[in-house]
Parts: structure tokens; sequence; C-alpha cells
């Protein structure tokens, strides 16, 4: 028999609807209100090292890059505890490779002092993003949204997040020139920046998201599911 507190519990709202993300493909970030984010992580730069001409060389072409755009970009600095995990197993790999005991074992002691110095130093590594946005509502010049259209995305925010592909491929396209224009800009100022995929922009928000369950359980390659039809 079930007693009536168990039979009268109701399970509790997901953590994904509090979420402002519908979907993430084609690497691209699909809001619930319809729009679109592409995501690219972007080079840095030791501006005190520079030299003065270098220096105002830089801010000029950073003056520059913002005078030129016509919507917003998001900067997003992330620090996160170094993840020297394929490093490790590169290091796994010579040590099997190795036939000499002498440098296995120097090899193994190494791997071991390592990890004991990023554990203690608590070594952390900066990560530079730019997000792109693309609004077609605002991009158009189309009038904001009434309260009632509003108040319908926030009770049901998927359906707004519903685009035909046909109209997904353009803004695809739109957002992918913008995105170039963003690159270009970034090296004037011998920045590099690289479009995150979709594997890596799910990894980002992982991390984001759960930043102390992604230390002990490590994300699968999107490559390495398996999908049941």
């Amino acid at each position: 028999m079930q007693s009536k507190k168990l039979a009268g519990s109701k399970p509790g709202v997901p953590s994904q609807k509090f979420l402002d993300i519908a979907e993430i493909r084609d690497d691209l970030v699909i809001l619930k209100d319809g729009t679109l984010r592409a995501v690219l992580l972007v080079s840095s730069i030791n501006f005190s090292l520079k030299s003065l001409d270098e220096q105002n060389a830089i801010v000029q072409s950073y003056m520059q890059f913002l005078n030129g755009l016509d919507y917003p970009i998001q900067v997003v600095i992330q620090s996160r505890r170094m993840n020297i995990d394929n490093y490790m197993r590169q290091m796994q790999e010579q040590e099997k490779q190795m036939t000499n005991d002498l440098l296995k074992r120097q090899i193994k002691d190494y791997q071991a002092f390592v990890l004991q110095l990023v554990k203690l130093g608590d070594i952390m590594q900066k990560r530079f993003y730019v997000v792109v946005p693309l609004n077609p509502a605002s991009d158009q010049g189309t009038t904001q949204k009434g309260f009632i259209q509003r108040l319908g995305e926030i009770l049901s925010p998927t359906i707004s997040g519903k685009v035909s592909e046909q109209k997904f491929q353009k803004m695809k396209f739109d957002l992918g020139l913008r995105t170039n224009q963003i690159i270009g800009g970034l090296s004037s100022m011998s920045l590099n920046a690289v479009q995150l995929d979709t594997q890596s922009l799910i990894e980002l928000f992982y991390t984001v998201y759960n930043p102390e369950l992604f230390e002990t359980q490590r994300m699968t390659d999107l490559n390495a599911l398996q999908i049941e039809g």
C-alpha cells in the first residue's frame, strides 16, 4: 500500500524549464525566444608586455572594431580548474611504449608530480568567449512584443523556439556573416578566434551549470553516443 503522503507528492519541475536554451545544434545555440547565438573561443594577448606604440595600435583597433558593430555582443571570461586529462593520457601512452625500466619509472614519477602540483596549487586557467547574437525580430525593425505574447512565451517558452527549417537556415546564414565579421575584427588586434562546435557548446554549458560534477563526471563525445530510434 502507498501512503497518502507519497501518493500526493508530485515530481519537481525539471531544471531545464528554467534555462533559456531550447536546443543546441549545427554549432549554434537556439534560445526559447527563437533567437540564435554563436560562441567564439578567443585567444589572449599580454597587453602589458607590448610596447607603447603596440598598445596604442591595439586600442585603436579595438575602438574601430566596436564602432563597426551595429548589434550587441557579449564578452565572457571563464575561470576553471586546469584540465590535464589529455596530457596525462599522452604521458601514459608514452610510458607504455617505453622499454627502458628507468625511463618508465621517471615518466610515472613525473605524472605523479604534475597531478600533485595541479591539485595543491589549485591552478586555474582563463578562457575568453565572444557571444554573437541574432534576433530576427529586432534586426528587421519590427515592433516589440506585447505583454500577452511575452507572457505566453514565459508560460510555454518552447513554442517560441520552434522555427521552420527554411527560416532556421536563413538565420544560420545571417549569423555566419556576423561571426565572420567578428573573427575578422578580432584578427586586427592579433586575436585568434574559432567558433565552438556543437560538442564544445554542450560541454561549455555543462561546465557552467555543473561545475562540481564536471570535475568527477566527464561528458561523453556526441559521436560516441548511441540513440535508439
